[in-house]
């Protein structure tokens, strides 16, 4: 059992008031002394109560030799940080065309394309091998069964066992050599191997390259303070919230239903978080996020990228010509731009909610004339870690040309209102209310959960192609850009308050 003040004397063991004593009397020192058998004398210790002589085992003496065995059949002293490590090579080109292809005539969910592109990263030679995929449940779910056995599960005393599975090709396949780690149904398990794993660079110089998968909800909102901990051991790696958002998953109750993961997530400072809409998003975003850690050019690279994905099907577009990459990385490009003339709008939209967008665009556009351009925010956060690093730029520069956001440099020349929806609550978009230079709302999932279908839930939150099609009208009949009853007429028309009329997702 544990007891405070362990050894320092009856004054001190087991007392409440242990954290405010600051001295030892010279009666609580020859306990002490006493109690631990450390050779001093009486004679030395009161030569000074409040000096007493620093005790250290001669390097001869048999606790000296025990310590040193010890600590050599231990691999070193640890814990040691190493602030540069060996050079690896990161993965070719190659490696990411799964990514940029995307899913042909086919419906692939953000998921799926995730684990295409970790399937072709771990087959680099070079590189993959670093590869720490981590997944306490649900590999199937997820679509990672297909690792079992190739990669295998690590286990360092092999498999004792008849897995359940055996019969599958698919089965279920542990080994000393294994690649993945299964903790079992342990969130706190699977975050200490994840930090095990991401600071392996520095303990042990073998840059590791740790790719942790979850359910969203079962991140940040359990874990919270396990990634506050790995970040402060400077931990690398990815972090992967899987059947992200309030309505993609639903029917199973409020444990899925994860509205705010990248709020709870943005109170870390060394995550960055993303939030990609398409495969080749996730390719260039784990690229990038590769790149900082073990690239060797950037001045933080202790980071952790938590990456939210999707287990809704939609179509993949291959990655587009000319694609703005840098606004994939800082956090918003423009993912369609109207062609029709007409009262402007602009629609924003991240991960699973982008569709909706491009459906509310050809909406807007066939059903009330309205030319509005669609947004992939990849990153809320990053944009408004971006716009308040601006701000305070500017305030301790007075006089220096001031430094615009960079969702306000993208915004420039995009007229009209701003309406953005996502499977998350208003908060997470509302962090950009400050930097965005036009009229803007928010459409959000906010409360708790709503189990019904995927499009009922939608509707009920008014978060649906056909609430961002009204909201849009709302403001731009405010600005006498539409006709002023346009918003109740399509309000009428979509059944907005008819959780069953919705079709988003359906």
């Amino acid at each position: 059992k544990t007891v405070k003040g362990y050894g320092l004397g009856p004054h001190f063991e087991a007392r409440n008031a242990t954290h405010q004593m600051k001295k030892m009397t010279l009666d609580d020192l020859k306990g002490f002394r006493d109690y631990l058998r450390i050779p001093i004398t009486d004679e030395q210790l009161e030569a000074d109560p409040y000096l007493p002589p620093y005790y250290r085992p001669t390097q001869d003496s048999a606790e000296y030799k025990y310590m040193m065995e010890r600590r050599t059949a231990l691999g070193g002293s640890v814990p040691a940080r190493r602030t540069e490590s060996k050079e690896i090579h990161l993965p070719v080109d190659k490696a990411y065309e799964s990514a940029s292809r995307g899913s042909g005539k086919q419906q692939a969910a953000t998921t799926m394309a995730f684990v295409r592109l970790l399937k072709d990263l771990m087959r680099d030679k070079d590189f993959g091998q670093r590869v720490v995929p981590i997944v306490p449940d649900e590999s199937r779910t997820f679509g990672m069964d297909a690792f079992f056995p190739t990669a295998k599960i690590y286990n360092p005393a092999g498999q004792n066992y008849l897995s359940v599975d055996r019969e599958l090709v698919l089965a279920y396949k542990e080994s000393p050599a294994g690649q993945l780690i299964h903790p079992g149904i342990n969130e706190a398990g699977a975050v200490a191997a994840f930090t095990a794993a991401g600071t392996a660079y520095s303990t042990h110089d073998e840059p590791l390259i740790p790719i942790y998968v979850f359910y969203s909800m079962f991140g940040f909102q359990r874990t919270g303070d396990a990634f506050w901990a790995a970040a402060d051991q400077m931990t690398r790696g990815f972090i992967m919230g899987a059947t992200a958002g309030r309505t993609t998953l639903t029917g199973e109750g409020l444990q899925h239903a994860d509205g705010h993961s990248p709020i709870l997530a943005a109170t870390n400072a060394a995550v960055l978080t993303y939030d990609p809409a398409y495969g080749y998003e996730i390719g260039h975003i784990m690229r990038d996020g590769l790149e900082r850690m073990y690239g060797g050019a950037h001045e933080d690279p202790n980071v952790m990228y938590y990456i939210t994905l999707y287990n809704e099907p939609y179509q993949q577009p291959k990655e587009p010509e000319n694609l703005d990459v840098e606004g994939i990385i800082k956090g918003i490009y423009r993912v369609s731009e109207s062609t029709i003339e007409g009262p402007r709008a602009q629609l924003m939209g991240s991960g699973v909610s982008v569709p909706w967008a491009l459906e509310a665009q050809r909406i807007l556009a066939e059903e009330w004339g309205v030319s509005a351009d669609v947004w992939s925010v990849t990153s809320w956060n990053e944009l408004r870690r971006d716009g308040l690093e601006a701000e305070y730029e500017n305030f301790s520069n007075p006089g220096s040309e001031p430094r615009i956001p960079f969702v306000t440099q993208q915004l420039q020349g995009a007229t009209g209102p701003v309406v953005a929806a996502t499977d998350y609550m208003s908060l997470v978009p509302d962090q950009l209310r400050q930097f965005i230079p036009n009229e803007f709302a928010t459409l959000g999932a906010n409360g708790f959960g709503f189990s019904d279908t995927r499009a009922a839930a939608r509707r009920f939150f008014k978060i649906d192609s056909h609430s961002m099609v009204v909201r849009t009208l709302q403001m731009l009949a405010a600005r006498g850009e539409v006709d002023a009853s346009a918003p109740g007429a399509a309000f009428a028309k979509y059944q907005l308050n008819d959780v069953n009329a919705g079709t988003t997702g359906a």
